[in-house]
């Protein structure tokens, strides 16, 4: 289980560096190529000997999930043809940690009820690209990770999630979840640590996110502003990204994003004439293709001196309306530690 777990951290931090490339998609590994099945397992799969809590039906072309031997924790049946889950097909597997439905074509209305009651300990649910119009449940309190990806969600009722203490991360990017769908439905989530609700049909940020979240993408939507005091109420974020949206000036109140535990902010693709108020702690800031005409060296240091100047390391202005030539003379003192600052 170490290198489970090692695959899944290694995925986690590859979302928070630099510009990015979204999605590790699976972390799950392939059946081992041992040709030995236990004789419990569903003759539609492969139960490795090696590892026998775990039942391998990925890439079958199942239209259904076969019974599932008890004993079984980690449940792969992505890359399917599955349509629907009957009642009672996990009954036998109340010790089931992780179940990965990704790539099917399951609709919520072919989830019958009662499906998951009995999994009192899952801890991760990966139910991306599916045609799911709201989320699966109700769920266990156990759970850890909730992948819901390229679905058509459009719902997301707020008890949805209640009481999941555990929770760490929570992907809903590529549905058609508005601001009003998402209302309430992160409140109490105390392990919260990442939120991904990009290319969605949002104009606000996500209200009630627990003040434990470190990183909030919301790249992707139709937010125009964002709201006064609104990284104050999350103290260790570090990591937002609103790249590709329509935010103007008038919709950044002063200071918002002069906050010190921010590390890095994407605001690029939207409708920016300048640049915004930022903290001296912050390393990668993305700014490229807005409409910033001024070079405002104040926003990012209030002076410069040689124990006062930005942690930057990343600035990026390209496809704006400004040079090197717009930068003010003090700029160097001020971006000393800036390893990339591009304008073409």
């Amino acid at each position: 289980m170490f290198a489970l777990g090692f695959f899944l951290l290694a995925g986690l931090l590859c979302q928070s560096l630099g510009q990015y490339d979204y999605y590790d998609e699976y972390y799950v590994p392939s059946a081992p190529l041992e040709g030995v099945s236990s004789p419990i397992c569903a003759q539609e799969c492969e139960c490795p000997l090696n590892f026998p809590t775990a039942m391998y039906c990925n890439e079958r072309k199942l239209k259904f999930i076969p019974i599932v031997p008890s004993g079984i924790k980690y449940l792969y049946l992505q890359n399917n043809l599955i349509e629907e889950i009957k009642a009672g097909v996990f009954d036998n597997v109340t010790d089931l940690r992780w179940l990965v439905l990704d790539n099917n074509n399951i609709t919520s209305d072919k989830i019958q009820a009662g499906t998951f009651d009995k999994l009192s300990k899952l801890e991760k649910l990966l139910f991306s690209y599916n045609k799911l119009t709201k989320p699966p449940g109700p769920l266990s309190k156990s759970l850890d990770e909730l992948k819901l990806i390229s679905n058509q969600l459009s719902s997301f009722p707020a008890n949805t999630l209640s009481g999941m203490e555990n929770l760490t991360t929570i992907h809903l990017s590529e549905n058609k979840l508005t601001t009003e769908s998402i209302t309430g439905a992160f409140k109490g989530l105390k392990s919260l640590v990442l939120l991904d609700v990009s290319e969605n049909k949002l104009k606000k940020l996500p209200s009630g996110v627990p003040p434990s979240l470190l990183m909030l993408y919301a790249d992707n939507n139709d937010i125009d502003s964002i709201p006064n005091g609104y990284l104050a109420k999350l103290p260790v974020l570090q990591y937002l990204r609103v790249s590709h949206n329509k935010l103007v000036d008038s919709g950044i109140p002063a200071g918002v994003f002069n906050v010190s535990s921010l590390l890095e902010l994407d605001l690029s693709f939207n409708k920016l004439k300048s640049i915004p108020e930022i903290n001296e702690s912050l390393e990668h800031l993305y700014l490229q293709v807005n409409g910033i005409n001024k070079f405002d060296l104040t926003n990012i240091c209030k002076f410069s001196s040689p124990v006062n100047y930005s942690r930057l390391r990343t600035l990026r202005l390209d496809g704006n309306n400004i040079t090197h030539s717009s930068m003010p003379d003090d700029t160097a003192n001020c971006l000393r530690q800036a390893s990339e600052i591009i304008f073409d």
